[in-house]
């Protein structure tokens, strides 16, 4: 039998064929012709996919260009049950923040620009006026994320001096980054107090000394302690820092503006809520439960944040318009709860009602009649380290046959959709399935199938 690699065509037989015209037409040709070098590679060493013809040859360096010129940051449809899932790129916008980011990236802004004064101004102004409307809070700053609000809050009140904290609260967050490794990167001097499952009031006071800078509450992310327990409240905590005439620094992490108690999520809570406890300063995300885009919030007295402000360090920290107009739309969502709940995606997913969800599952699962799949009760989960122990009813999508090819179909094709598998089957979450998307999973479902 003759070896189908002897008839290899070259690499100019194939760019100066007709079948590979149209390629060329949308493609940069130095793209096109790294795409034939590299299909002609592979046929080479795997003679049984060698193309038979000119079309065939054309198909397969199409394939080639479009893997090399897919954009590496694309979206996928996340059918994972997992609201704020940090490898999915956390809280999806509000279309009104992005029209926001649109409006001011098409042109010029008043970025650092005082219209009324004719002047120099600050980026930092512009989301400040909506954080202390909604929170409460004297002033606000706004940086480009949670860890870089916490590492400046620090830095301005505790370098080089104490940051007392609870053994509990020393937690690890996403990309196994760890609290006490932040502080460390802050230049404050980390004492850890009490043990890992119970710090009572007095081992914060007993802590105390002249070398004090501030006394630090976390919220404890992806996790609770849960029986023989005990742990300092941010009001006896708040009490014991006014005694001393120190600062309470409160790490939120969720960003959480509007209570979700109505909704059967209690427990976590609000900015609002912290400062009203008496925290001298809140740091927390703007991507968590708040809805909008990555960006650290501080929010705190008149003198504390305008310490953090004047800190050289806030600088490479500064957050960009792009940011700040989604964060400043989205906050102004926030201004009507109900509308909030509506059009802010994460808090609508969180709080949408299951047989809502059914009804949706239901009508995908009819336009694949015939297939292997059926509509299944769920447990979906907030995500980004806030309620870990809740557990939100949800309905997905359960589709039999071999689980391992199908998610990797699923996960491969185009739309991406990334599900999960459950008892050998794999379920598609319809909480975190936008209904916009429901046509294209049906298309995903089909192609899976095939």
């Amino acid at each position: 039998m003759s070896d189908a690699r002897r008839a290899l065509p070259s690499v100019n037989a194939l760019l100066e064929s007709e079948a590979l015209r149209p390629v060329l037409e949308r493609a940069p040709r130095g793209v096109v012709v790294d795409a034939v070098r590299r299909t002609i590679d592979a046929a080479r060493t795997a003679p049984a996919s060698v193309p038979r013809d000119d079309t065939a040859w054309a198909a397969a360096v199409a394939e080639a260009v479009d893997a090399s010129t897919r954009p590496s940051l694309r979206p996928v449809i996340n059918a994972t049950g997992v609201v704020l899932h940090t490898n999915l790129g956390r809280a999806p916008l509000a279309h009104a923040a992005i029209e926001a980011i649109a409006r001011v990236a098409s042109g010029f802004s008043n970025l650092e620009y005082d219209i009324a004064h004719g002047a120099r101004g600050s980026r930092y102004t512009h989301c400040a006026a909506l954080l202390r409307e909604l929170t409460g809070a004297e002033d606000a700053l706004v940086v480009n994320n949670g860890a870089a609000a916490l590492v400046l809050v620090l830095n301005t009140l505790a370098a080089r001096r104490e940051a007392v904290v609870s053994r509990g609260e020393l937690i690890e967050i996403g990309g196994s980054f760890r609290i006490p490794d932040i502080m460390e990167k802050s230049g404050a001097r980390l004492v850890e107090i009490g043990t890992t499952n119970r710090t009572h009031v007095d081992d914060y006071r007993r802590a105390l000394t002249s070398e004090t800078g501030v006394l630090l509450k976390v919220h404890r992310s992806n996790f609770a302690v849960e029986g023989f327990v005990a742990e300092a409240t941010a009001a006896e905590l708040a009490s014991v820092a006014r005694d001393r005439e120190l600062p309470l620094l409160h790490d939120l992490g969720s960003g959480l503006l509007l209570s979700l108690a109505d909704y059967g999520l209690s427990g976590e809570p609000t900015a609002r809520d912290a400062l009203r406890a008496g925290a001298s300063v809140v740091t927390m995300s703007g991507d968590k439960l708040l809805g909008g885009p990555q960006a650290g919030i501080v929010l705190g007295t008149h003198d504390i944040i305008d310490r953090v402000r004047k800190n050289p360090l806030t600088r490479s920290y500064r957050v960009d318009k792009l940011t700040l107009a989604a964060l400043e739309a989205t906050l102004a969502l926030c201004r009507e709860p109900e509308r909030a709940m509506r059009e802010i995606p994460v808090l609508a997913q969180l709080t949408t009602d299951r047989d809502a969800l059914r009804v949706r599952a239901e009508r995908i699962a009819r336009q694949l009649a015939g297939a292997p799949v059926r509509v299944d009760e769920s447990d979906a989960s907030v995500g980004g380290g806030a309620f870990p122990t809740a557990r939100i009813a949800s309905i997905a999508l359960s589709i039999g046959g071999d689980a391992t090819t199908i998610e990797r179909r699923l996960r491969e094709g185009d739309p991406t959709v990334v599900a999960r598998v459950r008892d050998g089957r794999v379920l598609l979450d319809l909480r975190t399935i936008f209904p916009a998307e429901d046509e294209r999973v049906v298309t995903a479902i089909r192609a899976a199938l095939a």
